[in-house]
């Protein structure tokens, strides 16, 4: 196979997600004369813009698609190969892409993200959002939509129920309480009244320019089987990268009645069966009635006994890590979910195969006040942190974990409220050894901060509340507060000065 390689590469990257980028951008600023290739199936790249550094951990920032193109220009020493990766060969370090060539390299980074986990991979009339392209399909079928059914309470379902207007939604969620991924039932009660208020206007414009393709003429309804859709009898495309933040903008997402906004909550269910509209007529005797005696194309039947017909489902059920197709003829270490299991080095079981971003696992032994949750935040310190590390190892250095990693943050938007997590912020791992402070303003701010032996462990923001660094700073310098007690959340005590 030697003799068909097409180029030698010192470091090769697969992804054009915010990991992948990252991790090339890293490489490239370290290692200006280094050979370095991003494989990448689409034409688009995600890319970092606005960044800012919040805290000394917390950090803020937009994501913009743009053309690969953009990366070649900026680094020299970059080529970008537009090719899924067919082959990955460990034990002889090289590539083999769909196109049929093969790429050999010194240091390969996997940063394929995740698929969603669909409901069902053979069901019309099932959607599932991950990149643009599913999100442009989706703001297309959504046009001829009266009612919509979704499944999951993860946060892709928490910002499509709020922005979708002129459609009935019933959102089904397995919980007791939405958002369970990021908030206990108090926050979700706060955010609940958002669902059936008028929502804001828009202070401004989506800031992030979109590059698109031309989509394929319009057709049958089309079943999403991996990250992009494919037409109902043809094989998947490629997938893209990931969304990013605030993906709903730049998107109409309003249904065939535009004046209308209605989200009925069916709460601690799942989905028991998909029917199509045949199907409920030849099982009526068998499966409960739906709830109207309008003609839907898709039905479903819910765990709790309810029927919904609908025009299409849209599956928001989590991500499962991509790690196809380098699993095939490789040892590589995987995870329980599923992910490659990687070092505080970012690297894998397999020999100069590192992983960075939703693809991978992180299985070192964690900081108490951090745990992995497959969020952009994660994906950008991932990809930095990889790229640090494959070129300290070329260049024989040592590197130690970066400081990121000591304490979980992530700040994103729901309902249109600024969230902030820190921490422990729902109190993970912690029992029953922690106590609660609340602050709760209707309609302005939800304020909670996890304590354990009087120090604070963690925190949620939702609203401006302008505590994050403040919060941050008490986390990291572990400062006893049990002598401050319910004064600590005191909305008459300016607590930045307090403490600095």
């Amino acid at each position: 196979m030697a003799d068909k390689i097409c180029k030698t590469f010192k470091f090769i990257v697969v992804g054009g997600g915010i990991a992948g980028v990252t991790c090339v951008e890293q490489l490239s600023y370290g290692l200006p004369s280094a050979d370095v290739a991003l494989i990448t199936a689409g034409l688009q790249i995600k890319t970092v813009i606005n960044y800012k550094q919040v805290a000394k951990v917390l950090e803020e920032f937009d994501v913009e698609e743009k053309p690969a193109s953009v990366l070649e220009e900026k680094f020299p020493n970059l080529t970008v190969i537009h090719s899924a990766v067919k082959t990955l060969y460990t034990q002889s370090h090289l590539v083999e892409t769909a196109d049929g060539n093969i790429y050999s390299y010194e240091k390969l980074c996997i940063c394929s993200g995740a698929r969603p986990k669909l409901l069902t991979q053979d069901r019309p009339f099932v959607l599932g959002i991950r990149d643009t392209d599913s999100a442009q399909e989706f703001q297309k079928q959504l046009t001829q939509a009266r009612r919509i059914v979704v499944v999951g309470n993860g946060g892709i379902a928490l910002e499509l129920v709020y922005e979708v207007e002129g459609c009935e939604v019933i959102w089904a969620v397995k919980d007791k309480a939405i958002g369970n991924t990021f908030f206990d039932a108090g926050a979700a009660h706060f955010l609940i009244p958002s669902l059936s208020a008028d929502k804001p206007e828009r202070a401004a414009p989506c800031r992030r320019a979109r590059y698109t393709t031309d989509d394929p003429k319009a057709g049958e309804l089309q079943t999403f089987t991996s990250d992009r859709h494919s037409r109902r009898g043809a094989g998947p495309t490629e997938s893209g990268s990931a969304l990013g933040p605030d993906w709903h903008q730049g998107l109409v997402l309003k249904g065939t009645e535009w004046a209308s906004r209605r989200v009925s909550v069916e709460y601690q269910c799942e989905v028991e069966t998909i029917f199509t509209s045949e199907e409920m007529l030849n099982s009526q005797s068998q499966t409960p009635k739906p709830d109207t005696e309008v003609t839907w194309p898709v039905y479903v039947l819910l765990t709790n006994g309810k029927t919904f017909g609908c025009d299409f489902i849209v599956s928001a059920t989590g991500v499962t890590p991509n790690t196809e197709p380098f699993l095939h003829g490789n040892n590589f270490a995987l995870a329980e979910d599923g992910g490659l299991r990687v070092d505080d080095h970012m690297a894998t079981s397999e020999p100069d195969v590192y992983a960075a971003g939703d693809v991978c696992t992180a299985c070192w032994e964690h900081s108490p006040l951090w745990q992995q949750m497959r969020l952009w935040t994660q994906a950008r310190q991932m990809g930095w942190h990889a790229g640090r590390c494959m070129a300290a190892c070329v260049l024989s250095e040592a590197i130690e974990l970066d400081f990121c990693f000591e304490l979980f943050s992530h700040i994103t938007q729901f309902f249109n409220y600024k969230v902030v997590l820190l921490g422990k912020f729902n109190a993970q791992g912690l029992g029953s050894d922690y106590e609660l402070l609340l602050r709760y303003t209707k309609g302005q701010e939800y304020v909670k901060v996890v304590l354990q032996g009087g120090r604070m462990v963690g925190a949620v923001l939702i609203g401006e509340t302008d505590l994050e660094e403040t919060f941050e700073n008490l986390i990291l310098n572990r400062m006893d507060l049990t002598q401050y007690g319910e004064d600590l959340l005191n909305p008459n005590i300016d607590i930045e000065d307090y403490f600095d």
